[in-house]
């Protein structure tokens, strides 16, 4: 198990983090998904160096190339409905992936426990596989473990990425722990110090799938 968290080095990502944060900004749903688009497609590329890689041969107008390209199968998932802008810019790096939705979501028992329902899984086979699994939000970590452990149902990967957009320190730790003897890597563009009295992340953002899509009933 390993933890990168991209923003303790200065890189254009901490802007996109600005903005996703920023109450004026967030007036604005289109900007908000594109900046949660953006910092998928960057952690992409962070991860797509961890990969394996074969040497292949192009042919050009004016001769042949050798080039070093990805020899993993790449599946790329999200936890709906949140985690679809952060997939497309997964999606946008590895384009030749297959997919993975899964629908987890919060039910509340009282004001301040809930439990984890996974309603609908749609997959490809997952043996071997490198998987990506996206969602923006890692508040608890409840929920990724619970899709994680769902999804090996579908098959083993040969490793899996988590990626959000921020985590909070208690989530990071509880994934850290429950999942310390897979073959997992947690990529946090952004880790939070608390999770108030509803587990949600502060100072966070908010809810992102309101954010990105409009408050739901």
């Amino acid at each position: 198990m390993e933890v990168k968290i991209l923003n303790r080095q200065n890189t254009v990502v901490n802007n996109y983090l600005s903005e996703i944060r920023n109450v004026d900004v967030q007036s604005d749903p289109l900007r908000f998904r594109k900046n949660i688009s953006r910092i998928g497609s960057f952690m992409a590329y962070e991860v797509s160096k961890t990969m394996s890689y074969k040497d292949t041969q192009v042919r050009t107008p004016l001769g042949i190339a050798d080039v070093m390209v990805p020899a993993d199968e790449v599946v790329v998932g999200t936890i709906l409905r949140a985690g679809l802008p952060m997939h497309e810019g997964v999606l946008d790096v590895f384009d030749h992936a297959q997919n993975c939705f899964v629908s987890a979501y919060r039910k509340y028992i009282n004001v301040d426990e809930f439990e984890i329902n996974l309603e609908y899984v749609a997959t490809a086979h997952l043996d071997d596989k490198v998987l990506l699994l996206a969602d923006p939000m890692l508040a608890t970590g409840f929920s990724i473990e619970a899709t994680y452990r769902a999804l090996k149902k579908y098959g083993t990967p040969k490793h899996t990425h988590i990626m959000c957009v921020i985590g909070s320190e208690a989530g990071v730790e509880f994934l850290s722990n429950a999942l310390k003897d897979e073959p997992v890597t947690i990529w946090v563009a952004a880790v939070d110090p608390e999770l108030n009295e509803h587990k949600y992340i502060v100072p966070g953002l908010g809810d992102a799938g309101d954010l990105c899509y409009g408050y739901k009933l």
